[in-house]
């Protein structure tokens, strides 16, 4: 072979060698672009992603298995297939439960592939593109019903709600509310850098996301934890006076949306009218019955306290409940609507110490600086305070946002960090 093959040779192998980390990227990076529009498209590209992954150099794999940020959703994990054993529902419950927290094994590998290809700002860039084109279609669809693609891809029949294009507006607002605030990061970093003019667009960008939420359709729950998430990373990353000045501006702007705002007005509305309907009409309600679930749940948790009473025990226990009421109390339910709830109905004490473990180590995580901590820090605390009323951790779409959040950018921050 001659010396000319041989360095072509050469150079096709080292291509190679440096796609192993490349190509896996770029399936997550297709599955950030997908999550915000398909559950479907994120089934099937999962197992595309594990198959590239299973390339890369796996010698260092078992030993960060070993670090709490890694081993701690593996635990989460293992406690909801061990606490299939004690529990008194059927076997198909129980694992049709056990499959939420599945997810959390793929955070482990997440980490580690960005750890040694610390390039996620491909996955951050494609969510932003998804959300970007998705809050289009919200505006257009909030114009014109009809162009929903509900319509079109819901099985079964399908209510038309203004300003949802696909999924619900619970998805829809954690998404954008993240992109909204993610955004603040390159805004400064164009403003320092001397780029007005790209600054500006992304800054613009950001209030397109907070104004589809505030004209268009918001859920409650972003409603309630946005200003606590912006406050919390205003004290976090600023002075004192600069992060009061950043407040006394957000009151101000929450005044003036609120006079100009109906829609706004009316979400704030239901919190009042929500709790009338049930405490005192005995009536199904959002909020109303997240209080009704909460307060049997309590229940249900003093009489198992330690483990719990099983994976997939949730629903036979408010069935049980349900025996002769009637209303709001008659309701039968396999989630809470309270990820600590959730967690503590099912494995007790023990679950809750795991969970909340596994959201402290991930906070330290994102201890640094750069736009890696700025993202993943967001997502742990969007998912924390969103879990208050929601069991978001085991949901589908803001369950896969933490995962490919904490993930990407936990890999990107040890890379820095160990430069």
């Amino acid at each position: 072979m001659s010396e000319t093959s041989n360095g072509r040779v050469a150079s096709w192998l080292a291509a190679i060698w440096v796609a192993r980390y490349r190509t896996p990227a770029r399936f997550v990076a297709l599955i950030a672009l997908l999550l915000p529009w398909t559950t479907t498209g994120v089934i099937f590209a999962l197992p595309a992603w594990l198959i590239a992954f299973a390339f890369i150099d796996l010698r260092e794999f078992p030993r960060s298995l070993l670090r709490p940020i890694c081993l701690l959703p593996i635990a989460l994990f293992v406690l909801a297939l061990a606490g299939t054993l004690w529990s008194d529902a059927s076997w198909p419950e129980r694992l049709h439960a056990v499959a939420p927290s599945a997810k959390l094994l793929v955070l482990p590998l997440l980490i580690y592939q960005f750890e040694r290809w610390p390039h996620g700002n491909w996955v951050f860039a494609a969510f932003l593109v998804s959300c970007m084109l998705l809050l289009l279609t919200s505006f257009a669809v909030a114009i014109e019903p009809s162009l929903s693609l509900k319509l079109y891809l819901s099985r079964g029949p399908y209510k038309v709600e203004s300003g949802i294009a696909v999924r619900n507006y619970i998805d829809q607002s954690q998404e954008f509310a993240l992109c909204a605030l993610a955004l603040a990061y390159p805004v400064a970093a164009q403003l320092r850098a001397g780029r007005t003019r790209v600054a500006a667009l992304l800054a613009l960008l950001a209030i397109g996301f907070l104004a589809n939420m505030m004209f268009v359709v918001v859920s409650r729950t972003a409603l309630v934890t946005l200003p606590v998430l912006i406050a919390v990373v205003a004290l976090l990353h600023l002075r004192l006076k600069t992060a009061l000045a950043l407040g006394a501006a957000a009151a101000l702007a929450a005044l003036l949306l609120w006079s100009a705002s109906p829609h706004l007005r009316a979400t704030v509305d239901k919190f009042s009218g929500d709790y009338e309907r049930t405490a005192v009409e005995n009536e199904v309600s959002g909020m109303g019955s997240r209080l009704e679930f909460w307060r049997k749940s309590l229940r249900f948790v003093a009489d198992a306290p330690l483990f719990g009473h099983g994976t997939g025990a949730t629903r036979g226990l408010f069935e049980h409940a349900a025996i002769g009421e009637s209303g709001v109390r008659a309701q039968i339910v396999s989630d809470p609507h309270n990820q600590t709830l959730n967690v503590a109905v099912q494995w007790g004490t023990l679950g809750v110490i795991v969970l909340y473990a596994m959201w402290l180590a991930h906070l330290a995580l994102f201890r640094g600086a750069g736009l890696a901590s700025w993202v993943g820090l967001l997502v742990v605390l969007q998912n924390i305070l969103s879990s208050l009323f929601n069991s978001h951790l085991f949901d589908f779409s803001e369950g896969w946002l933490y995962v490919l959040g904490v993930g990407v950018a936990g890999g990107m921050a040890l890379c820095k960090a160990q430069r």
